[in-house]
């Protein structure tokens, strides 16, 4: 079986993606001659500055291209299976300053294309297929990302609906090549958990074990990260998307290191994204209530991921993890009543608010989940993905419970629902913060296969903050 590292020695499959998404137009009844079109990012200048932006690639252009190089085009004749990469030219002013570009011989060399020519050409090229086809070829473009200088003279039509949500879609399945660049990036983001944990020994900040995360990542592969760090201590982890990452680890009050801290971080690798949460002890040993959690929230995640396989209904995954959650929060009293009667009433939302995952792939929320943000429901009302997972699909599984008095608050004062949570024994649970444990899993024809090796068990993760 090849591994991760001997798939990648190969070209990024921009060919095969290009034929997924012209056989997704054809399934759309776009019939007949068809040309894709798609333009890099352009190189944009920081205001009131000399210098570039930070450079994110167009990812429906990454993805029928493998191309990094900002400013570049790309045209697939559907008709003809051609793929033709244009690349800016040489300019002799950039040359002092930033060396030789890429060459058209080299890009051959390096992605999976059938011709590579200079930019220049580009307007030319549309104008000559057009032409070749008698002016009833269609083009297929993004809305807004088409450039004023770029001609479309002699085509039929240009579709600028269409191509947008063709790759949206096709993204969501994965292939080989895909799927080895996320495990690699979950590989070498493992290796920054680990050392996260480990700078925690001796950090007296959130943002110190932030800089431990990244600096692993950075000599490891990743430069760039999937998204900016999450890393809370005590309360701060009650917080979803907390991106302070500058609170002490000693409490101001008791001068005491905090009971925890939760990080959600994930390198990107050549633009692929991983997504991975932790929560670790401050102290080498978990404090009893946040064991008590922790114990719910892994095992929350343990069986849905067991559930997972082609045609499994997200929404009965997510359902799952609600009612574990219930029994666990029901052991513990912070719940009173029957499991069935809390997840009617949705209490559990009070403790577990979001989604139980999304797709990644590119993004760190991913393309093609069809998610319903207007959904009454307030259980399902946040799923990022809906419906059944496909074969090649990978999806984050990162069920958590949060003790936020924001979000619990309206519960404690409902009429209605007040009565299913003791705040008595809920106030020793404060401090607890949040516990989400993240893992990205590829979905396969029979089951599953986890992407993530980060330590994840009580045992484990005690083993490496003592």
């Amino acid at each position: 079986m090849a591994t991760a590292n001997n798939i990648l020695e190969g070209k990024y499959p921009a060919k095969a993606h290009a034929r997924r998404v012209a056989q997704y137009l054809r399934s759309q009844g776009h019939a007949g001659s068809g040309l894709i079109y798609l333009e890099a990012q352009k190189t944009r200048m920081i205001e009131d500055n000399d210098e570039a932006m930070p450079f994110r690639q167009r990812r429906p252009f990454f993805y029928l291209s493998g191309c990094h190089l900002p400013d570049s085009y790309l045209i697939y004749d559907v008709h003809k299976d051609e793929l033709t990469l244009f690349i800016p030219p040489i300019d002799p002013e950039s040359v002092i300053w930033s060396g030789l570009p890429l060459s058209s011989s080299d890009a051959l060399n390096t992605y999976d294309i059938d011709r590579a020519l200079p930019t220049t050409d580009l307007n030319d090229t549309l104008a000559s297929v057009a032409s070749e086809y008698n002016g009833k070829a269609t083009v297929f473009a993004i809305n807004h990302q088409i450039s004023e200088t770029t001609s479309f003279n002699g085509f039929a039509e240009t579709n600028r609906s269409s191509l947008m949500k063709a790759i949206d879609d096709t993204r969501v399945v994965k292939d080989d090549y895909e799927v080895a660049l996320i495990r690699k990036a979950n590989s070498i983001s493992a290796k920054a958990h680990i050392e996260a944990i480990k700078a925690s020994k001796t950090a007296s900040s959130e943002r110190e074990i932030e800089a431990a995360f990244i600096g692993t990542c950075i000599a490891n592969g990743c430069r760039e990260q999937s998204y900016h760090p999450i890393v809370a201590c005590g309360e701060n982890g009650a917080t979803l998307h907390y991106g302070k990452n500058d609170d002490n680890l000693i409490d101001s009050t008791s001068k005491q290191r905090k009971k925890s801290v939760l990080i959600d971080a994930g390198g990107e690798y050549q633009t692929y994204a991983s997504d991975i949460t932790r929560v670790f002890p401050l102290s080498g040993k978990f404090a009893p209530e946040t064991r008590s959690i922790y114990e719910i929230v892994l095992q929350m995640q343990v069986e849905c991921i067991e559930m997972l396989k082609a045609g499994v209904q997200w929404e009965e995954v997510h359902s799952l993890a609600h009612r574990i959650a219930i029994r666990g929060l029901l052991k513990l009293g912070i719940l009173r009543g029957t499991e069935d009667e809390l997840f009617e009433k949705r209490v559990s939302v009070a403790f577990f608010p979001h989604g139980l995952g999304h797709y990644l792939g590119m993004d760190t929320h991913d393309t093609g989940g069809n998610p319903n943000y207007d959904d009454k429901d307030s259980m399902f009302r946040y799923l990022r993905v809906r419906g059944r997972l496909p074969a090649g699909s990978v999806v984050t599984v990162e069920p958590g419970i949060y003790f936020c008095r924001f979000i619990i608050a309206p519960f404690l004062e409902s009429p209605e629902l007040n009565k299913y949570i003791d705040a008595e024994v809920l106030e020793h649970y404060w401090s607890v913060g949040g516990v989400r444990i993240e893992d990205n899993v590829l979905v396969t024809n029979d089951g599953y296969d986890n992407l993530t090796t980060a330590p994840k068990t009580i045992e484990e993760v005690e083993a490496l903050a003592a």
